[in-house]
């Protein structure tokens, strides 16, 4: 049986990376790249996945991304998730298996694979979920809107309020850095 993986969060400024390996029990109608689908289909999709799929959803924290990087956050989990399907072969959505042996790759297998659907929208919906859940935390910056991700509003709001405890700090933004003097 074939276990897909797929990540969200990978680009974000705030809150965790999230990596999710799906096995399919039965077919799922409607699994698509969870960056094409809407946010109501991908939560009636992941409720569908609830039991048609064996799954395993690693959460890395912004503070692990930052002290760790992108890179060895990945591995981490693309190694917890072979080790949780160890019966399993492995398709990991990209072109790098961050030095995971054994495994393989695809480029868009999101779209392609049906396990790799799965697993994208599961590391989405999951991440999305949580992100809403903190939200009321840091009521200034509403996550509940972004996610994390560096949308226009985000960027805003991280420029009038600083950054806050689930900020990547090792993110760099382009339009916050200070200009150079030669």
């Amino acid at each position: 049986m074939l276990c897909g993986i797929d990540e969200a969060g990978r680009g974000c400024l705030a809150g965790p990376l999230v990596v999710a390996g799906a096995v399919l029990k039965e077919p799922v109608e409607g699994l698509a790249d969870s960056k094409q689908l809407s946010e109501k289909q991908r939560e009636v999709l992941f409720e569908r996945l609830q039991n048609a799929a064996e799954f395993k959803i690693v959460f890395c924290d912004h503070a692990m991304v930052d002290s760790k990087g992108l890179s060895a956050c990945l591995k981490y989990a693309i190694e917890t998730i072979k080790e949780h399907f160890s019966e399993h072969e492995i398709l990991m959505d990209g072109n790098c298996t961050f030095g995971v042996l054994g495994i393989s790759t695809m480029v868009k297998a999101d779209a392609k694979v049906a396990e790799v659907s799965a697993a994208s929208i599961l590391a989405k919906v999951s991440r999305d979920r949580y992100m809403c859940e903190i939200a009321h935390l840091y009521p200034h910056y509403e996550f509940e809107k972004h996610k994390g991700y560096g949308s226009a509003l985000h960027v805003k709001k991280i420029q009038t309020f600083g950054y806050c405890d689930i900020h990547r700090k090792s993110f760099k933004i382009k339009s916050l850095s200070q200009p150079t003097l030669f």
